[in-house]
């Protein structure tokens, strides 16, 4: 294979090279560069900056870098948005897509300064102050100007205390079940509650639209260090994000077109290509024709001895943890229905670029993991069918 036959592989699967003087540099969706792929990138390093650096100096930029875009015309939804806020007009005012998040403050509270604190927050990340609008008939994303956050206190000291608990339990559960409007917003709102003076219960709640489960770690690794400056007097010690959501909207829209789209359709194209079984598990009554969205998340907790035998045996064979609990469950799957052609859909991140990493937002994908578990394979078999499928559906996610 030729330096320039090595390139075009590398970026089928979404890896991108670039030069910066002498250094090559590397960007990929995690997971996708192997340590097979990374030895072979150094050995061929020379023969791949000569290239780069005879080329235009166009490519020796890097190409798909998300950089920031001007406020002043119209800001497209991202896809995940998109979708969203379609289910949205479809089902107005349901609380499905709602996030909540309860956090338990113990000591001296300093109410001003997580008030500041949330402030700062909303200052910092443009889409906990962006609602939807639409413009010919299209959504968009609007931006409001910083503003205070006020910061809702309910005092619920004035209760006997057998009954602070419950009501607690109570106005969390109510405030998580209030729908959102995406175009009057905002999309994100707080509740403080207080139990005692040493006790309080910060709720937030936040709609899927700005947001997922990875924004929430951000919030509160943000607040804490926030609300630790503010009440000592001291001033933000964050520093500056250099995008914003909005900006990766643009670059994912703009990034996904032409070659760089069909190649992404062409592999989901091949992946789904002769037609989709069901998972036929038996059940005690039939499935309902039209969904309700009630579902319940049964928990199990591993052994410790059993968790590091999975990790032993997930490093001896190359693969991560995640991909040998699936292909677990892949093969109990296949079990229960003696099917050998199994379709599993998994939720993954989304943020396959560092500089997402720091951003409130919504970049949570799903992924359709379809593993053939024909021809009596033995599980360290299929354990490599499900690292093939794994790293191919995150490479073009």
């Amino acid at each position: 294979m030729t330096t320039e036959q090595f390139l075009s592989f590398i970026r089928d699967i979404d890896i991108e090279v670039w030069a910066e003087g002498n250094q090559l540099r590397v960007s990929s969706p995690k997971g996708v560069l192997t340590p097979d792929l990374r030895r072979k990138l150094v050995a061929r390093k020379q023969q791949i900056l000569a290239l780069l650096n005879s080329a235009d100096v166009s490519v020796r930029k890097r190409p798909f870098a998300i950089r920031p875009v001007p406020r002043d015309h119209k800001l497209e939804l991202s896809f995940a948005q998109e979708r969203l806020w379609f289910l949205d007009q479809l089902t107005p005012g349901e609380a499905v897509y709602t996030i909540a998040r309860a956090l338990r403050l113990t000591g001296h509270l300093d109410v001003s300064a997580l008030e500041l604190a949330l402030t700062e927050i909303v200052h910092r990340h443009e889409a906990l102050r962006t609602t939807v609008g639409q413009v010919e008939g299209l959504p968009v994303q609007v931006i409001c100007p910083p503003r205070s956050f006020p910061l809702q206190v309910l005092d619920l000291t004035k209760l006997p205390e057998v009954r602070r608990q419950p009501e607690a339990g109570r106005r969390l559960a109510e405030e998580a079940q209030r729908p959102f409007d995406l175009a009057q917003g905002p999309l994100l709102r707080s509740m403080l509650l207080r139990l005692t003076e040493t006790e309080h219960v910060l709720l937030l709640t936040m709609h899927h639209i700005v947001s997922d489960g990875w924004s929430l770690g951000v919030l509160e690794r943000e607040l804490v260090t926030l609300y630790t400056a503010f009440s000592t007097g001291e001033s933000s010690p964050l520093p500056d994000l250099p995008i914003q959501y909005v900006d990766f909207a643009h670059w994912q829209r703009h990034r996904l077109r032409g070659e760089v789209l069909e190649r992404e359709l062409a592999y989901w194209r091949r992946q789904l290509d002769v037609s989709v079984p069901a998972v036929e598990l038996a059940t005690d009554r039939p499935r309902r024709a039209i969904q309700t969205n009630q579902g319940a998340r049964p928990s199990l907790l591993l052994g410790e001895t059993l968790c590091d035998g999975l990790k032993a045996l997930s490093r001896q064979e190359g693969v991560t943890l995640f991909m040998t609990l699936m292909a677990a469950f892949q093969i109990l799957l296949h079990r229960y229905t003696g099917q050998h052609d199994i379709i599993v859909g998994t939720p993954v991140a989304g943020r396959s670029r560092t500089e997402t990493e720091d951003l409130v937002g919504f970049f949570v994908n799903m992924l359709a993991l379809r593993t053939d578990l024909s021809g009596n394979p033995s599980f360290r078999d299929v354990l490599h069918r499900v690292r093939e499928v794994t790293l191919g559906a995150l490479a073009h996610q």
